[in-house]
């Protein structure tokens, strides 16, 4: 059996290369060409490797690159900062024996974050290390609508980005880096454990079922989601566009709260108060999650 980060890793390796041209690095096209992005022989030549040993590597197998195999690999392959360390950090995982069974506690949020969450006058939520949405507070349920409709073991990130029940979600504003963003939130946890039965599974259901997921999962982008903007398409106020940061929580490298927040008085602020106000006086009733939501 494949060791699973030599898996990792040869993935992340095979669509590095496909990303690259032979103009890219230096190097003339020749004839018609049956891939995309460079062969395996001419990555291995700007490596300095033999094409058997990269070919092993892209293939899983058992394999220990040295780190100045890794970079000449990141030299050849042009990789950013964040590439070189994920290269890294899978190359060094694969040099380990072969991981045995793990017990995976169940995450828990502590009492104290339950708490700030609720205090907090701006939408905020807690994410899982796979992305599952674990608390909320009443800000993000105005702004996000009441996961509470949801099945629990539905009530996660990437689900609910690619959920085809959920009409005319992909065309919200920034949708799909949204989806880049939370894709490399999962990357970085699938790296730390990629046999984790939480990412299998999400994963593997969405490989299945959505086209465009595998798509974009098949970038292996590396990226370390920890901010950004959000246009949030709400019926009652309009368009919201919002600042987001995550914050891990202390003590626990798992789980993170995500922050949503706007510039006091600004116009975005005032239609979010309303939202809000909107919230605070609507039915109890269920309902369905608005397509601007998660």
């Amino acid at each position: 059996m494949a060791h699973p980060y030599a898996r990792e890793l040869g993935d992340f390796l095979r669509a590095r290369r496909s990303r690259l041209s032979p103009r890219d690095v230096g190097l003339e096209p020749g004839g018609r060409r049956k891939v995309t992005g460079l062969r395996r022989e001419e990555l291995a030549l700007l490596a300095g490797l033999s094409t058997d040993y990269y070919q092993r590597m892209e293939q899983g197998r058992e394999v220990h690159p040295s780190d100045d195999v890794l970079d000449a690999l990141a030299g050849a392959l042009g990789l950013d900062d964040q590439e070189r360390r994920h290269l890294f950090t899978l190359a060094r995982a694969a040099r380990r024996p072969m991981p045995g069974p793990v017990d995976h506690v169940r995450e828990q949020v502590p009492d104290s974050t339950r708490r700030l969450l609720r205090v907090l006058d701006t939408p905020a939520v807690v994410l899982g290390r796979h992305l599952d949405l674990l608390d909320w507070n009443p800000m993000a349920e105005a702004l996000l609508g009441d996961p509470g409709d949801y099945p629990g073991d539905r009530l996660n990130m990437l689900l609910l980005m690619f959920d085809d029940t959920r009409t005319g979600q992909h065309s919200c504003p920034g949708w799909e880096q949204q989806a880049l963003d939370y894709i490399g939130m999962m990357r970085a946890a699938v790296a730390t454990d990629p046999t984790h039965p939480r990412a299998t599974a999400i994963v593997g259901e969405l490989s299945i079922r959505s086209a465009e997921f595998r798509r974009l999962w098949a970038r292996h982008d590396v990226r370390e989601s920890v901010s950004g903007t959000k246009i949030f398409r709400t019926p009652e106020a309009g368009d919201i566009t919002l600042a987001w940061d995550t914050y891990p929580l202390p003590g626990n490298p798992g789980p993170v709260m995500l922050v949503f927040t706007t510039e006091p008085g600004s116009p975005d602020a005032d239609r979010l108060q309303l939202l809000a106000s909107l919230h605070a006086t609507r039915s109890a009733r269920p309902r369905p999650m608005p397509s601007a939501g998660y």
